[in-house]
């Protein structure tokens, strides 16, 4: 086996099955990368985009090609010096499947009654799925409700489908129903496939779905690495703010949310918080307090998503059911990291005790007693406590205040804090040293809110806030439909641009039922949603691509200096299907429609952004996984604007092979340059005035002035122009064709 220096991730369906991927192999291996990352492999529900609905685990899925095509697509790949990463779902899987109908029909003595986490009542497991006066209707030997069918007789009852399932789901997902894979034999039967694939050498790694979900994710983690002898494992864990993965979790690292919210951050200006806070608050009418919205949405999905699994869980603490949801709605991470029976880490007590310390005065004591139990209790009310909180978070979070508080939507992505503006170069130069030389890296994913591109685009609205404003407040003026979802339309649809009416309105038809402020995915409102549609459909008639024009040369900049960040720090780079060229995507499934390849570039940003990846992704390979991370540091007035590192070998991790040199914030550093030659501002401190100078690249060149980039000792290639360097390089020479350098030692 292999560690991946790079990966591709590609999105399988039954249009893009294991034929197609290998066909792509002489272009991915052009492009760079040295492993395919497949989304779920195994037998999922008939026609899903997704694959995290696995419904057989010991079959790879028919509608890709089955065993038989999978081994032909990895001997493919293999030709082309291309390895495999498959994602593997351990925490639930579709419950219309054999083993789960074997439970319904038989109860607890069924063999497979262990393979699940369900909460037994007398003998039978509640399934929500009634909706209407409709009676079941007994034919033969099953049961039918609608497009539904139940053994008959059996070891359930049908509840409304409005009721929490008896039994643990993903999030709020009742036909996705949760493994118990702490139990070795589940772990085992259910990972049968996928441990023959890395036997037969037809895998390299492993990318773990959602392993917050589980009862015991470190001893999974732990007899998943003794199982696979190690092979590379990374695992989708969301951490928020300074919040590291655990040193005993023995993984890789993660899928790269932190990192993806940290090289936004780089191209995010801080100065643009207050007006833009201002500007949100005017246009809606909400809160400036971004807490107080996630409070109100963690207690609204508890109500509307969660009181099956709150009442169980009090019940089985003895408490009352309020000072459950109100603990659960105050925890701020998706896990406190507390195992049954050992000492809580004290990063964990701090954790808990300080969201209890937030709870209501007449709950508290309730919830202190809650808070001994969740920390040193029985190991039921320890592991239910630990797998509601990721499903309070990526719903009241992710799900809902994402989409009420968005005063600059890029930041408003999985793991972000839309309340927090801005990173420092030295702030990103401390988190890799703090990094897993092979945790994943990544800019966009199926998951993600809004592609890299769109970002880049909406991050510079925090250096011209001013100008932002007056311009939406004139498209709001000529059209309006909801404050609540308005303003989040706008920066949408400007960073989208440009995009279908029917591509906008599908958009905007997730957020406001995300929102949950007018409708919701279980309140639809077939008026509302007319109206809104009818708004997309005037909205993009408007001259929104004006000003997204302006901006772009400025968001060009922000595009390629966040993926050669993200392409050259520590870490192994993903790239996400289709994303080697700009893609302007929302939210899913808008960001996993069809890619056409080869990627052909349409637009110089295009062009810049194709050869930057793969000139990047191939000096990756040549240099090899690990290398050290080594700041260096512009001198001269504009050095704020600078972002520079080199990287060493995997031979030789502290002798610089490397270097990566972005601009950031480039709004204010074209100012620079008018201000020098007195030609008409950009505006002020903030932003204003008019952006779109003759030549913006220009500007930002002149912008640099006198300030300078000392290179480690050598001669350095530029890999994107052909120029060598050496020595002390005034950068706007060093940057004077693309916004970004990559240097390679070019020692004779």
């Amino acid at each position: 086996m292999s560690r991946p220096v790079s990966t591709y991730r590609l999105q399988l369906t039954p249009d893009l099955g294991f034929a197609q991927v290998a066909a792509l192999a002489p272009y991915l291996r052009d492009l760079g990368v040295t492993h395919v990352y497949l989304s779920p492999v195994l037998q999922a529900v008939p026609g899903s985009r997704h694959g995290y609905d696995v419904t057989d685990h010991s079959r790879i899925r028919e509608e890709f090609g089955g065993a038989a095509g999978f081994r032909e697509m990895a001997e493919r790949l293999a030709a082309h010096d291309l390895s495999v990463v498959v994602d593997i779902v351990p925490n639930h899987m579709n419950t219309v499947n054999d083993r789960f109908w074997s439970v319904l029909k038989d109860g607890p003595a069924s063999p497979y009654a262990a393979w699940f986490d369900i909460h037994w009542v007398d003998g039978q497991v509640a399934l929500p799925v009634l909706g209407d006066d409709v009676q079941p209707v007994v034919d033969g030997d099953v049961l039918r409700y609608h497009e539904h069918t139940f053994p008959y007789p059996g070891h359930y009852r049908l509840v409304d489908w409005r009721e929490g399932p008896g039994y643990r789901r993903f999030f709020d997902v009742s036909t996705l129903i949760g493994l118990r894979v702490e139990d070795p034999a589940v772990l085992f039967a259910t990972h049968e496939v996928i441990f023959w694939l890395l036997d037969e050498g037809l895998v390299d790694g492993l990318r773990v779905d959602h392993p917050d979900g589980l009862a015991d994710p470190r001893g999974y983690l732990r007899r998943l690495r003794e199982r696979t002898g190690g092979a590379w494992t990374v695992v989708e864990k969301i951490l928020i703010g300074d919040e590291r993965l655990p040193a005993d979790w023995p993984c890789d690292g993660t899928t790269g949310y932190e990192v993806l919210n940290r090289v936004t951050g780089l191209f995010v200006d801080p100065s643009g918080a207050e007006p833009l806070v201002e500007l949100f608050t005017e246009m809606t009418g909400r809160t400036e307090d971004y807490p107080a919205v996630v409070a109100r949405a963690k207690r609204d999905v508890l109500d509307l998503f969660f009181r099956a699994e709150v009442n169980r869980l009090a019940a089985a603490a003895s408490c009352p059911p309020e000072a459950v949801a109100e603990l659960l709605a105050a925890m701020p991470v998706y896990r406190a990291y507390v195992v049954p029976g050992e000492p809580p880490p004290p990063e964990s007590v701090e954790i808990v005790e300080r969201a209890a310390a937030s709870c209501p005065p007449h709950l508290q004591p309730a919830v202190q007693s809650l808070v001994q139990q969740v920390l040193y209790g029985p190991p039921e009310i320890v592991t239910r406590f630990q797998q509601a909180c990721g499903p309070v978070m990526a719903k009241g979070v992710e799900d809902t205040a994402l989409y009420r508080w968005y005063p600059l939507a890029c930041l408003n992505e999985v793991g972000g804090e839309p309340d927090r503006f801005g990173l420092t170069p030295d702030e990103f130069h401390a988190s890799c040293a703090l990094m897993r030389p092979h945790t994943m890296t990544t800019l966009s994913t199926h998951d993600t809110k809004r592609s890299e591109d769109v970002r880049a685009r909406l991050a510079v609205l925090s250096e011209m806030p001013r100008e932002w404003a007056v311009t939406v407040k004139e498209w709001s003026a000529a059209l309006s439909f909801d404050p609540d979802l308005d303003y989040l339309a706008w920066q949408n649809l400007m960073a989208a641009w440009p995009i279908s009416a029917e591509r906008f309105a599908e958009y905007l038809l997730k957020a406001a039922r995300e929102a949950k402020t007018a409708i919701s995915w279980v309140e639809p409102d077939p008026g509302y949603e007319r109206r809104l549609r009818e708004f997309a459909h005037a909205a993009v008639r408007l001259p929104v691509g004006e000003f997204t024009g302006r901006i772009d040369p400025f968001a060009m900049s922000n595009s390629l200096g966040a993926k050669l960040v993200q392409l050259m720090m520590p870490g192994v780079p993903d790239v996400y299907q289709g994303n080697e060229t700009t893609d302007f995507s929302l939210v899913d499934p808008d960001n996993r429609r069809p890619v056409t390849y080869p990627r052909t570039p349409e637009t110089p940003w295009d062009a810049a952004k194709l050869l930057l990846t793969g000139q990047a992704l191939r000096l990756r390979r040549r240099l090899g996984g690990g290398g050290a991370h080594l700041p260096l540091r512009a001198e001269g007035e504009a050095a704020e604007h600078a972002v520079a590192f080199a990287r060493g070998s995997a031979d030789t991790p502290e002798r610089p092979r490397a270097v990566a040199v972005a601009t950031r914030l480039p709004v204010r550093l074209a100012r620079r340059a008018l201000v020098r030659t007195a030609t008409a501002p950009l505006g002020d401190g903030v932003g204003g005035g008019a952006v779109a100078e003759p030549d913006p690249a220009e500007d930002m060149r002149l912008g640099w002035g006198a300030t300078t980039l000392t290179l480690p000792h050598g001669r350095w290639r530029d890999l994107l122009t052909g120029t060598v360097h050496t020595g002390r390089v005034p950068l706007g020479h060093l940057l004077g064709r693309y916004p970004v350098a990559l240097l390679e030692r070019h020692d004779l």
